[in-house]
């Protein structure tokens, strides 16, 4: 069994298709869109085969994403890159993009070398690579 892939609900469908094809190599489909209701929407598929759909409609409140406090339920989306080096590239891109980088780089208790950042959604991101003692 695979996961075949994760939704998102936001105002900036635009933005975020972006932001995921900027920063993380997605490719996106052409964009569907539902008269009836409103829905407006585009799978992107990154090249593991994994996907995220990014959905908008005017009628869905608000999340309460914040971005210290943590809530249960889906907390974060992980990005699994080669190296630690890739991870470093990438926390370093992010920074002279002026986005967020909550915490890290920095090796984990369970043997991994990741950053956490936001998307412009505040959807909490790890961008993680196996640690193998070099970085």
């Amino acid at each position: 069994m695979i996961l075949e892939h994760v939704a998102i609900w936001t105002n900036q469908l635009e933005r975020l298709r972006a932001f995921y094809e900027t920063y993380f190599g997605a490719t996106s489909n052409a964009k569907y869109v539902n008269p009836s209701t409103g829905l407006e929407t585009y799978f992107l598929t990154f090249s593991s085969g994994a996907r995220l759909e990014l959905m908008q409609r005017a009628d869905i409140p608000e999340n309460k994403n914040d971005t210290i406090a943590q809530y249960r339920g889906i907390i974060h989306l992980a990005f699994a890159v080669a190296s630690p080096a890739e991870v470093d590239k990438i926390a370093d891109r992010f920074k002279e993009a002026g986005l967020t980088i909550l915490r890290g780089p920095r090796i984990t208790g369970d043997g991994y070398y990741e950053f956490e950042t936001l998307d412009i959604d505040n959807n909490r991101l790890e961008v993680m690579a196996k640690y193998g003692g070099d970085v």
